[in-house]
Order: structure tokens, then sequence, then C-alpha cells
């Protein structure tokens, strides 16, 4: 039998572009003479939708909409997740449909309840070895742990999080040689190496259980945070068949092989292992991918960045241009084109702007700004996408704005330079004038640091208003850690690319990519300290005096919140790892570490909208939460 899987690329309750997208698939399938198909978990919503799952409306609307979908499976049989609703309960199902009957739902047995997930809010998990029904408009369909049977071949499901679990828990187990075929329709999102930790999963499960095994996972950055990576694998009894490209910018991947379940296949002895992820590779598409989905499903006309000519805004500079560069190599110009939809002819649009607030209103498509003679057709199309400025004060010095401006002239994006000090005198006067006091440095640090961040916002909010684009915020994981950032400053912004991505990272990312990528702009970024140059230069500002080394903040917020180990038991590791550190040293940035994460959850719960790339994050909406206000481990860091 030719089976198949298709990764989709969909936005929740788009009922317009989720099915175009399924009958793409179905249609592709069909001209590849596939005769079975499977589509990713909850893709006729789009598994995005949190507590819309709540509603009765929703599910009674994908059930409704299942019904388009039916006329369309003639002569094939194709697996549709969409959530089912009973008795006021939601179940994650996937309806089997063939010849424009539907078979039966296969209901999920597993709720994901950790890390970014949260399913038992929204589903309840099915009983195994239970049935129920189905009734719309006087026809009924069975529910459940159900096995089905195509061509002489039999096949049941684990739906994503059934995988997941013990080899004595999950559906697999009590499916063994009761089918021939397990069929995964996911919705499993993306970090760094967790494909290999999948690759491993899938190709045991058809070893251990002895069966053909077909998974197929979203694509994409479906509904803000999480990225999918598409990934598609067919094993048999440990043997890999199938596995495509990750990270597809198309929007509907459909991959087929031919299974012969007649032939005999020795079980593999040891699953051979997958080369090991190239992480700077992985995080470089993915971020390229969430960043061109993030556009153009916010029906934005490119991105606005306060380039500092430091580490985090260089990042996410790169990261656009980047965008242009796979997303061109993989759907060519026109393509890439049309799909950002941000390159229509000058016209009058009614288009939503981006995160900064406005309603709906009439605009000029944003022209593009400042010559492009003599750039590269990739070049161009960075110029019509990403509007940089550097905004400097007396603070500011020769190396970050150089820095700053030959990278987004090497990138061709648009560069504008401006100073602020008039601004911040401005408001400085005030406050001495309110108070009856000057400001110092000696009295009033933080406050002086703090001023010149936030007004370097109103200027590129406006910016970025004029011309209906998406302002980037370059805020990393380690500055959200401990607050090191100024709230309505440089964290202003619509979307935060990399406050999933730790500093010590982004270093070693930027000198990847300008050698791996061909990047030289970023050699000025990669010989400087990382620094928020807000104290007079010569102070000679730099973030890790003002903290600690990155490589110890980044092992400490490990240590405390992905491996929950209390303030002692973190304080007893670092002793133990870190020989080059005398304990009271190590003592110190434990305590500084915990005061200032304590301190700080209200900015983090303020944070701009932020990718998920790597295992774990700080973001509370998406996988870490925290209390505002809190004993801030007074007690526990006394007691160091």
């Amino acid at each position: 039998m030719r089976i198949a899987g298709a990764a989709l690329n969909q936005i929740p309750f788009d009922w317009n572009h989720n099915l175009r997208t399924i009958r793409e698939a179905i249609e592709q399938a069909k001209a590849a003479g596939v005769e079975l198909l499977c589509l990713p978990e909850l893709c006729l919503t789009g598994y995005g939708c949190e507590d819309l799952f709540l509603s009765d409306w929703l599910p009674e609307s994908a059930l409704a909409h299942l019904q388009q979908i039916r006329p369309w499976t003639n002569g094939i049989l194709v697996c549709v997740g969409l959530p089912i609703r009973l008795n006021h309960r939601t179940y994650n199902t996937a309806a089997v449909l063939r010849d424009g009957e539907i078979l039966g739902f296969a209901a999920k047995q597993f709720l994901a309840n950790d890390g970014v997930h949260y399913e038992p809010r929204w589903f309840t998990s099915w009983r195994a070895g239970e049935t129920g029904t189905v009734a719309w408009e006087g026809q009924q369909w069975p529910i459940g742990d159900l096995v089905f049977e195509h061509q002489g071949v039999r096949f049941g499901f684990e739906i994503c999080e059934d995988a997941w679990r013990p080899d004595d828990e999950r559906p697999a187990c009590r499916l063994m040689g009761r089918v021939d075929l397990i069929v995964n329709p996911s919705a499993s999102h993306f970090a760094m190496s967790k494909t290999d930790v999948r690759y491993n999963l899938v190709l045991n499960a058809s070893r251990n259980f002895r069966c053909t095994y077909l998974y197929a996972n979203l694509l994409g950055n479906e509904a803000g945070r999480m990225i999918y990576d598409g990934e598609i694998l067919v094993a048999r009894n440990g043997h890999l068949l199938l596995r495509n490209q990750l990270l597809s910018f198309k929007e509907v991947d459909m991959e087929c092989v031919d299974v012969d379940f007649q032939a005999d296949l020795p079980l593999v002895e040891t699953i051979a292992p997958l080369p090991v992820p190239d992480e700077y590779r992985e995080l470089n598409q993915a971020l390229s991918l969430a960043l061109f989905d993030y556009l153009r499903k916010a029906r934005s006309r490119g991105f606005v960045l306060s380039l500092s000519g430091g580490a985090d805004s260089c990042m996410c500079a790169v990261g656009v241009a980047e965008m242009v560069r796979l997303g061109v190599a993989e759907l060519g110009v026109e393509e890439f084109k049309r799909r950002s939809g941000c390159f229509e002819a000058a016209k009058d649009v009614v288009q939503q702007t981006g995160a900064g607030g406005a309603a709906l209103q009439k605009t000029e498509a944003a022209p593009a700004a400042l010559s492009s003679t003599g750039l590269s057709e990739n070049q161009q199309l960075v110029r019509h996408l990403l509007t940089c400025a550097y905004q400097g004060t007396v603070n500011s010095s020769d190396d970050t704005y150089t820095s700053a401006k030959e990278l987004a002239d090497s990138l061709g994006a648009v560069f504008f330079n401006w100073e602020i000090d008039q601004e911040v005198t401005g408001y400085v006067g005030k406050i001495e004038h309110a108070l009856g006091r000057p400001l110092t440095w000696q009295t009033d640090d933080l406050a002086l640091q703090n001023i010149q961040a936030r007004v370097r916002a109103p200027g590129i909010w406006m910016l970025a208003n004029v011309l209906n684009c998406l302002l980037l915020t370059t805020s990393n994981r380690s500055e959200a850690s401990v607050g090191y950032c100024t709230m309505d400053g440089d964290t202003a912004g619509s979307i935060s690319p990399i406050a999933g991505v730790d500093k010590d990272f982004v270093k070693k990312w930027l000198r990847w990519a300008e050698t791996e990528l061909g990047y030289p702009g970023l050699r000025h970024v990669n010989a400087l300290q990382p620094t928020a140059e807000l104290r007079p230069l010569e102070d000679k500002q730099t973030d890790e005096r003002d903290l600690m080394p990155y490589v110890l903040l980044n092992r400490i917020e490990r240590l405390a919140f992905y491996n929950r180990l209390s303030p002692a038991q973190v304080l007893a590791t670092l002793v133990a790892e870190e020989k080059g550190y005398e304990p009271e040293q190590l003592k110190t940035y434990v305590r500084r570490f915990y005061t200032l994460w304590s301190r700080n959850q209200w900015k983090r719960e303020r944070y701009a909208p932020a990718f998920h790339l790597d295992d774990y994050n700080v973001d509370p909406r998406s996988w870490l939460r925290f209390p505002i206000l809190s004993g801030g481990f007074q007690q526990e860091l006394n007691a160091l």
C-alpha cells in the first residue's frame, strides 16, 4: 500500500485556509497514487485554539466543516484531526474518511500537560477500550478506541502524546498483534535537538510493537509562539522508510512511501542513530520560518528594528535576512513575495496594523525606502521588509554604531540614524524641576539608565506604525530571567523572536553565522563585549559585570527551573561543577540570580510574544509560571 503523511501549515479557526491546505494535501496524495493519508493533529481547527476548545460552537463548527471534506476522499482514505464535543466534554480526535463516508473517530487517550502544553484544560482523555457515538443531522458514527481496516490492512491510532508514554501504558501496547499499521497525527512543537528524540520514538515503536508506524506533524508557526517542524516519519520493524525535510516554507508537504505489508522484514536489532543535530542550523531554520509565518499571518508589511549594534538586535536582523534567503531558496522569489503578502503594487489597501494597537485602517502600502541600486535580489527583498534605526546617545560608542551600520548595509536593510539626547535631557530636566534637585549617577543610576531606553521606544514605535510593520524587540532569555531590561523601553515591540534563547547561545550563534552563513558584517559585534551602553562611556559598562558571567547565569537558570532544584541544591551543584570559582563567589551569584528572578516576574508577564525555540523557556504564557508576588526565596537564600 502507498501510504503518506502531510505536514500542514494551519491557522487557528481559519476555516477557509485550513480546508484549502487539507484539500491540496488530498489532491497531491491522489495524484501520487496514495491509498492512505494521515494529516496532522487538530488540523481542521488548528492546534492553538486554546480556550475556544471549551466552547460548544467551535467543535460543532469543526464537525460541520468536516462534511465538506467527505467528497474529496473518493478513492482514498484520509485521517483528519478535529475536536469532538460530547456531553459538555471536548475530545481530541482523528476522523477516518473514505470514499465520501466517515468511518469513525479515534480519540486521544493521553493528554500533554507539561512544558508548553495545557491539554487537560481543554480536552478530556478517552478511556482505553471504550467507544461511543457522534451524532450530526441524523447521522451517527463510532468514536473512541477504534481499529479500522483499509484494503486488508488493519490500523489503529496513537495521537501525539499517546506515543510519549511508557511502552506498557500507551495505546500501541494494546494494538500490538491486532494491527499492521499505527497512525500518529501529531502537533509536536519544535525545540532544538528534539527531532532526534522523535526519530527514536517512532523507530523504536515500529520495532517494539512489530508494525509499520506512520507519523505526521504540523508545520510552521501556527498561532504565534509554538513552531512545528512538519516532520513526517514512516518506519517498519525498526527500519526507517521515510523521513522528510524539516521546517519547510511550504504550506503543504506531502510525502509518500510504498509499504509491502505481506513481506517479511526482520526486526532491527539496533536503531541507527541520526547524525548529531546542528542546533545553530536548526534554530536558524526555525527562526526564519517563524518570522515568515508571523509576518504573513499578522498581515503586516515588514519589520522595524531598533538596531543597537549589540548581539541581540544583530541576531534579529540576520534572522530577517535568513527568512528571505531560506524562503526564496525553497519557494522562489515570486512565490515568496506572494505568500508574504508584502509586495503588492502601491495602492490603497485595508489591513490590520501590527501589535501597535491600532484598529483596522486604510493606509498606503509601505514604500521601498531609499535607493536599492546595486543590491542583490535578496538584499532588495530585505530592504523592502526590514527597516532599522540606530538611536544613539552621548553614552553610545562608535563601535556599536559601526556594527549596526555595516550590518544593516550588508543585509540590504533600510538604516536610519538619529540621536535621542535632546529627549533624554528634556525628561531629566522635568523631573529635576519637579523634585527640586539634580539627578546624578551616584544617586539615580537606574533611573538615568532606564530613561534612555524608554525614550527610544516612542520614535521606533512611530516608525513601525507609519510603515505598518511589526516592531521586533530584542530581549533574550538570560535578560528575561533577571529583568535586565527596561519595560516600555528595549522591551517594546510586537514580537520578541529570541526571548527563548540564552545570551551565551546568541553570542555563539553570531560567530557561527559570520563564518558558516557568510555574514561578514557580524565581525564588529562579534568583537564586542555585550553592553547596554546606558552609563557614561568611561564607566566601561558590560552586561556580565552588572550581572554575572552569562554561562553561569544560564546554568543557574536551568538548574533552578528546568531541573527544579532548590537554591541550596543549585549552589551545591555549582560548587561541584565550577572549579574556577570560589564557593563564596558562586554563592553571591546564586543569591543575585534568585533575588533578581523573583523581583522581575512582572516584567516577564509583559514581554512581547516569544517563539519557543529551546527545550524550555521562561515565558509564563507557554512554559514557566511563577507568582508575581512571593517570598522571593528569602529564607532559602539566607540559609545558604
